[in-house]
This record gives structure tokens, C-alpha cells and sequence, in this order.
């Protein structure tokens, strides 16, 4: 309560001047200005979705707001924030809230430097003590008169006020100064002087009492397709603008407070629209300065929102002489400043890193230029058609492979990689590039594309089987999904139409791109480079990021202890990526127990390191069927009597076949049972270890006993009490995950 209340006062500091410049610039009564920032903190702060949001008349909407103004009048202006309030409670009541987030913030962004052009231009000419034109264009073009002829106590009180707002920017931000929020000051300072030496600048003027004048609705005069659409342009800019407020409160929103429910939130903006249009108000949406002032302020409910929207009330009840003595300069100086700060460049450097900056710069000028709605919708057009411009992009580069020194006498062989989208807008591009190779010469054709249509697959078909039939060979190879590979299928006419699709966890065997009939016979060394250009080509830029991250320190969560059998691959079978697992392969997965009579430290230096030194507090043994080790264990060491190191190291299996002995039923598969009874013997050889054993029974540590069958390529889990692999369910709760 302390804190919010705190807060509350911090927000309405800020609000009061916020809405009267708003107020003036919209051409407004100042009142109305009031009646929105009461209306938005009650109700929008009641109602609302987001504790943490504050919402009232926003400087976004003023340009939209004086347009209605000039074109149907003040009266009618809050019929139609009226009705775009009932239009946002429908949809926030039809759950489509997120869809108008579908919006790019290049637009957003655009827009909102657009509006701040504008009130810069407009009130520009109430700093120097004139009165705004009727468009930006008009304001511009009036502007070097103004220059020429300012009313020298307007602009005296207009910079005032700037210095004050700019030297209060700059205090300490620790400071106690800075809790109260610069405008307050800067308003203050400059009414204070103005009244001080007498100065002879228009003043504020605040009706008797704040409802003053108020009526009933008055319906706009015009024709009913253009009120409407004024009512959807002002519901949905508003919507908008509080919706991607809300989204960035959430980001800094402190521990403890629920996110924001968008369409709650939609809803309350609605509301709070529909009273302050019943009362008289100005349009409401989410400000993102008075979030912000609340956010540093220390609030954590909604209940500092509601209060601000009181103190306004208060305040306008009770101290309108007060209010009435500010000078509308000083006002117009708040909101040029504010203006500027909408105008960020730093919007656009961001913006041009993906290539958005036409969208900014097309709604910006059609904001300026055209007004709001017109500029917004031009700005959406070529965000579309950008979109569609990347949809449609692609890249073909081709290139003749020049033969190694040495290598056999080959035909020539070319290299082409298409990039991007392949639809049949790109396919002259392609087969124009495809057709300019030489006939029977070979060709490597990498397919790195994230989709390819009908069209653009019968194209590259038909020339890959004329070009075969030519006598050239054609490898192609799809970097990720396998467009083409899925085309051919069922086609007989096609070579490859029994290989599967290649991937990158493939066996090399089954990835190679030459035709096993033409192939030469390539030696360990080559399919293991060609293995690694393959990675720096599809794989190396896509885990790069990962491991920059991991680059200087691992933190992996599993030390996992298997086979050195290469039909084994921990990665995949438990779908870890880099850094996740800490592994130690060995043949037949023996742990050597403490004080064993053949004395080995290797396996324990990696438990002593995962633990000790990483902090990893699961360690899984895996097994897995067909494994040589323990079928030589099985026979007595016999076959491998003549290698002397395994013959040694097999003799840590020889506990596991006396414990397998002395079981009664081994099943139908002896080597497997006795492979499973190796696992639980190794986890049993861990908690010989008495600093080990002490970790497991404090609950700090947990051991896993893993059964893979190669045959089924599936992973069993031991359950320890039955001495049995179980299974591992496709789905599993939530609750039963985090007990597993």
C-alpha cells in the first residue's frame, strides 16, 4: 500500500502537465485532458490486464484526435471515442488481442516518430506565441513567418521551461531530486516566473467545474462510411499503442507480478474510452512514460494506477486556479521536447538490421503528410510487400570446381547453390543458371532452401533427368528440409528414389553423393574431411552462436557413461545438443570399483571431475544390446586372449557375470540380460566410493541405469528395486517428469 500510494503521486506528477499538453495540442478543451487521465486510471486501472500499466490521453493520438476535431467537432469527437470504446470492448471480448500485435513495430515505430514530427511542427508555433495550422504541411510552410515574428514572452517562457526539463535530465539518478519527475519542475518554474515578472503570455483556462458544457453524445455529421471508419481508426491505433505498451512493461516488470492479459487488457482500454467519451474526455490508451515513472517508482499493483486517476480528480476539483495561471507556451514546450524523444534514430539503426527501414520511413512520411490512418496503412502496404519480397527471395551462385594436383583425370565438375525460397517466381533464375552448364559435365547442386513449389520441383527434375541423360552426373544435397528428396519419391524414373532422405546424424555410408557405380574408392581420410566440410557448410553457422557461448566455460548437466561401441551415439538418443553432457565412453561401460584388484583411475578422473570441479548431480551408465565387450566377458576372454590390455581391462566384467550367474531366469536373450546386469553392477561400483556413496544417500547425487536396443533404436530405464529396464513413455506429466 505504501509503495503504490508512493507511486501513485510519482504518476500523477507526471500526468497533470502530460494532459494538458495533450489536451491543447488536439485542439481540445484543456479540461478534456483532465477527464481522460481520471477516466484511464480508474477504470482502465480497475479493469485492466496489466497491474503495472498506466493509461490516459497519449501524445500517439494526437493527431488523429485533432483531425476528428477539425472535421466533425469537439462534441462529436467524444461520440466517437464513445463508440471506438465499445469497438475495443468487442474485441477484447472476441479474444483477438494478439492479432493486432501482428502489426510491425517498424509501422509502430513509424508511426510514432510521425506523430512526434507533427507536434513538434504544430506546437512550434504556440512556443513563439501563434496558433497551429490545420495540417503539418500548412505548419511547416507557416513556420519561417513564425521565426520572423515571435511574441518575445512566449518563447522566453517555452525555453525556460526546456532548460529546467533538460537540466533536470541531467541530476543524478540516485538522487532524491530525481523522484520527482522533470515536467513538474519545468511547468512550475516557468509559471512561477512568467507570474513573477509579469510577463503577458495566453494562459490555461479551466471551466468552473470539470463537467462543465457536459451533454449528451452528439452524432457526427458526415457520411456514415467515414464515421466509421473514424471509429475502427481510432479503436484500433489506440488498441495498438496499448497493447505494445503492455508488452513492454511486461519485459521489466518486477518479480511476483502476473504478466498482462492482452485481452482483459483490450477490454479495460474500452471501457475507460467509453466513460471518458460519455464525460467528455479525450481518447485513452497506455502511456509509456507515465509505465515507466510507475515502474521506477516502486509499484507492484494495480491500486497505484487508481490513485493516480484520484489525485487527478482531486486536483482538478479542487486547484483549478492554480492550473489556470501555466501558459499554454510552457505546455507546448513539454510536448515539443516529448516530440523530439518520439523522433528516435536509434530506431532505425535497429530497424535497418532487418531491412525495415522503408516501412518506417513510408509511415513517418505518410503520417506527416497524409495524416495518421493514411500513414499507418501505407506503412502496413510496403511491410507487406517486403514480406513478400523476402518470400520471394533467392540466391543462385555457380562455380567451376578446379581440380586438385594429382587427383585422376576426371570430367568437369560444377558447384551451384540456390538459396532462399524456390517458388516458380524464382524458377527462370534457376534454370538459367542450370543451362549454362556444360553437358555431361558433373554437378554438385546444394539446395539451401526453407521451401520449394510444384513448379520450381518439376524444373529442377526435368533438367536434372536430361542432364543425366546427357551423360552427366547430378548429386544433389538439401541442407534442411528434404523439398526435393519428397518430390521424387514414388517417381520410378528417378536413381535415388529407394535412398532416404539424408540427414546430418546419417550414417556417412548413406550420405555419400556420388552414386556407388561411378564412385571412386575414397580412403578413411577423405570421407572424414569430406564429413567436416560438410559440417562447415550446414552446420557450423547454426551452432556457432551455441558454442561462442560455451567457448569459455561448460556447464553440462549429465555425466553419461557408455560404450566406445560407434552404433552408440549419446547425443541423439538423448536429444541433447553442445555442452549438455559430459561423457566418458569406455569399452563396456565399466566403472572399476574401489580398491580394485586391477588398478585403473581413467573412469574415476572423469567422475572426480564431473562432480567435484563441474557440480553435474545425475550420472547415467548405459549399456546397450549387442555389445562385444560383455559378449567376451560371456565367453571367458577366449577370442581376445591374445590382446593383452582388453584381456585386462575385461576383468572388471567379472563381477557382472558372477551376479548374472546367480540370477535364475535369464530370459530369452542371455547377452542381453547379462549387458543390463552390467549396468546395475557399475552403478553398484559407484557407491563403493565412500565420498560418492555419501552424496547419494544426501540426496546431492543420482545415479541412472540406461538399456539401449540397437535393433529397435529405443532406450530403456532401470527401476533399481526390481532389478528390471522398463520403457520409457512417450508423454509424461509434469509432476512425474520433475520426480523423475
Amino acid at each position: 500500500m505504501r509503495r503504490d500510494a508512493l507511486a501513485s503521486f510519482v504518476v500523477f506528477l507526471v500526468a497533470i502537465p502530460l494532459s494538458l499538453g495533450i489536451a491543447v495540442a488536439s485542439g481540445a478543451p484543456v479540461a478534456a485532458g483532465l477527464i481522460a487521465a481520471v477516466a484511464g486510471g480508474i477504470v482502465a486501472g480497475l479493469a485492466g490486464g496489466s497491474p503495472l500499466q498506466v493509461s490516459g490521453p497519449a501524445a500517439g493520438l494526437t493527431v488523429l484526435v485533432a483531425e476528428l476535431v477539425q472535421t466533425y467537432g469537439w462534441r462529436a469527437t467524444c461520440t466517437v471515442t464513445l463508440l471506438a470504446g465499445l469497438v475495443q470492448i468487442a474485441l477484447g471480448l472476441s479474444r483477438v488481442a494478439r492479432v493486432v500485435l501482428a502489426v510491425s513495430p517498424a509501422v509502430v515505430h513509424g508511426m510514432l516518430a510521425g506523430v512526434g514530427a507533427v507536434i513538434v511542427l504544430s506546437q512550434v508555433h504556440v512556443v513563439l506565441g501563434g496558433g497551429p495550422q490545420e495540417s503539418a504541411v500548412a505548419n511547416l510552410r507557416e513556420l519561417p513567418g513564425q521565426l520572423l515574428h515571435p511574441v518575445p514572452h512566449s518563447a522566453l517562457v517555452a525555453a525556460l521551461t526546456v532548460l529546467v526539463l533538460l537540466g533536470w535530465s541531467r541530476l543524478p539518478r540516485g538522487g532524491r531530486l530525481r523522484m520527482i519527475p522533470g515536467p513538474l519542475p519545468a511547468i512550475t518554474a516557468a509559471t512561477v516566473t512568467a507570474w513573477a515578472l509579469g510577463w503577458q503570455a495566453a494562459r490555461v483556462d479551466l471551466p468552473e467545474t470539470l463537467l462543465q458544457g457536459w451533454g449528451a453524445p452528439e452524432l457526427p455529421d458526415g457520411a456514415p462510411h467515414g464515421v466509421a471508419g473514424a471509429v475502427v481508426s481510432l479503436a484500433v491505433v489506440a488498441a495498438v499503442a496499448s497493447l505494445l505498451c503492455s508488452v513492454a512493461v511486461d519485459r521489466v516488470r518486477p518479480a511476483g507480478v502476473a504478466p498482462t492479459d492482452l485481452d482483459r487488457e483490450l477490454a479495460a482500454q474500452g471501457a475507460a474510452n467509453a466513460v471518458s467519451g460519455l464525460f467528455g474526455g479525450l481518447p485513452v490508451a497506455g502511456v509509456i512514460v507515465r509505465s515507466t515513472a510507475n515502474l521506477e517508482a516502486g509499484a507492484r499493483t494495480r491500486l497505484s494506477a487508481v490513485l493516480h486517476g484520484v489525485w487527478v480528480l482531486v486536483l482538478a476539483v479542487s486547484c483549478g486556479p492554480v492550473i489556470e495561471h501555466v501558459p499554454l507556451s510552457a505546455l507546448s514546450a513539454l510536448l515539443v521536447v516529448l516530440g523530439v524523444r518520439l523522433v528516435d534514430p536509434a530506431r532505425v539503426r535497429d530497424l535497418r538490421h532487418h531491412r525495415e527501414a522503408p516501412a518506417y520511413f513510408a509511415t513517418f512520411g505518410g503520417v506527416v503528410v497524409l495524416g495518421l490512418g493514411e500513414g499507418v496503412l501505407l506503412g502496413i502496404a510496403v511491410t507487406a510487400v517486403l514480406a513478400l519480397r523476402r518470400l520471394t527471395r533467392l540466391t543462385v551462385r555457380t562455380e567451376r570446381l578446379v581440380p586438385v594436383p594429382g587427383d585422376v583425370p576426371a570430367p568437369p565438375r560444377w558447384h551451384v547453390v540456390v538459396e532462399g525460397t524456390l517458388t516458380f517466381l524464382g524458377v527462370p533464375k534457376v534454370t538459367r543458371a542450370l543451362r549454362a552448364v556444360p553437358a555431361g559435365a558433373g554437378v554438385d547442386l546444394d539446395l539451401n532452401i526453407d521451401f520449394m513449389d510444384h513448379a520450381a520441383f518439376d524444373a529442377i527434375h526435368e533438367w536434372r533427368l536430361a542432364h543425366e541423360r546427357q551423360g552427366g552426373r547430378v548429386d544433389i544435397d538439401e541442407v534442411h528440409e528434404g523439398w526435393y528428396e519428397r518430390g521424387v519419391t514414388g517417381d520410378m524414373s528417378s536413381p535415388r528414389k529407394s535412398s532416404p532422405p539424408a540427414r546430418w546424424w546419417a550414417p556417412w555410408a548413406n550420405r555419400q553423393r556420388r552414386p556407388e557405380a561411378a564412385a571412386e574408392p575414397s580412403s578413411a581420410t577423405s570421407v572424414l574431411l569430406d564429413g567436416v566440410r560438410e559440417y562447415h557448410d550446414s552446420t557450423a553457422g547454426l551452432v556457432r552462436p551455441i558454442m561462442a557461448e560455451l567457448a569459455m566455460e561448460q556447464k553440462p548437466e549429465l555425466l553419461f557413461i557408455t560404450c566406445v561401441d560407434s552404433r552408440v551415439v549419446p547425443n541423439i538418443i538423448t536429444a541433447s545438443g553442445p555442452g549438455d553432457l559430459f561423457i566418458n565412453r569406455n569399452v563396456g561401460n565399466f566403472v572399476p570399483p574401489h580398491g580394485s584388484a586391477v588398478p585403473d583411475d581413467s573412469v574415476m578422473a572423469t567422475v572426480e571431475y564431473a562432480t567435484n570441479v563441474l557440480d553435474i548431480r545425475t550420472i547415467a551408465v548405459c549399456g546397450h544390446s549387442n555389445c562385444g565387450a560383455m559378449a567376451a566377458v560371456m565367453a571367458g576372454g577366449a577370442e581376445v586372449a591374445h590382446l593383452e590390455g582388453l584381456s585386462r581391462w575385461l576383468e572388471h566384467g567379472e563381477p557382472t557375470l558372477e551376479r548374472f550367474r546367480a540370477e535364475q531366469d535369464h530370459g530369452d536373450d542371455p547377452l542381453a540380460r547379462l549387458i543390463q546386469v552390467n549396468v546395475m553392477q557399475q552403478l553398484d561400483n559407484l557407491l563403493t566410493y565412500p565420498w560418492l556413496r555419501e552424496r547419494a544417500e544426501a540426496g546431492d547425487l543420482e545415479l541412472v541405469g540406461l538399456y539401449f536396443d540397437l535393433k529397435s533404436a529405443t532406450v530403456k530405464v532401470l527401476d533399481r528395486a526390481a532389478g528390471t529396464f522398463a520403457t520409457i513413455p512417450n508423454h509424461v506429466p509434469d509432476g512425474a517428469r520433475r520426480d523423475a
